[in-house]
């Protein structure tokens, strides 16, 4: 299976652009190139039961954020206030990510 290139980085916030959880804004926890996914801080959250065990003892129910397509999410500009593509500006060794519409740094 091919990784998945991407522009996106842990705890970058995105916009989620399609799917029930559409317009909701979340910061990025976890990236998986190998199937094309991400999960989302507070983004297709899922409840499941939880087995009792010794570190449980009651078990029960808990709430997960389950992984969503890379595909539907788009990195949050703070400037233009909406979910921007992403270009690259490379000077030397370094490369920055920028916001296509303003022009704005991405990277912290």
């Amino acid at each position: 299976m091919q990784k998945i290139k991407t522009k996106l980085k842990v705890n970058d916030n995105v916009v989620v652009n399609s799917g029930a959880d559409k317009g909701k804004r979340g910061k990025i926890l976890k990236i998986d190139r190998q199937k094309s996914r991400v999960i989302v801080e507070g983004i297709n959250k899922r409840s499941k039961f939880i087995k009792a065990s010794q570190e449980n003892p009651n078990g029960g129910m808990a709430t997960f954020e389950f992984p969503i397509n890379l595909s539907n999410v788009m990195i949050f500009c703070e400037k233009c206030k909406q979910g921007v593509r992403v270009s690259i500006d490379q000077k030397g060794d370094e490369k920055k990510r920028l916001c296509s519409k303003c022009g704005k740094s991405l990277d912290k």
